[in-house]
């Protein structure tokens, strides 16, 4: 019988599924969305390919379950750890630790 995997993450993670811009480096940022995220990691798909140990910058809308009760613009920086295919669909899974987590102010209409 193989044994469970031990548990790397340093925080619990919250399932849920929000839309993520994403930026590689100088390239043309891709669009993505979240599986699940913490205020230390995000796992998240995205259409484009990214390798492993890329350093990305993420903007996103953080849920109020991790931002004391309001949702909040920010902009992460993160490593990616872990690059999954997504099979014919011709993205991938990215699992990253954030390194970084600035808030963004609220645009006004």
């Amino acid at each position: 019988m193989d044994k469970p995997k031990s548990e790397r993450r340093s925080r619990d993670r919250l399932s849920t599924q929000v839309p993520v811009e994403i930026r590689n480096g100088g390239a043309q940022s891709v669009r993505g969305y979240t599986r699940d995220l913490s205020t230390s990691g995000i796992f998240l798909y995205s259409n484009g390919r990214i390798a492993e140990g890329s350093h990305l910058e993420l903007v996103l809308m953080l849920p109020p379950e991790l931002t004391q009760g309001e949702k909040q613009w920010v902009c992460c920086q993160a490593a990616v750890v872990r690059v999954e295919d997504v099979g014919d669909k011709g993205g991938c899974g990215i699992a990253a630790k954030l390194t970084n987590m600035v808030s963004l102010p609220e645009l006004k209409q």
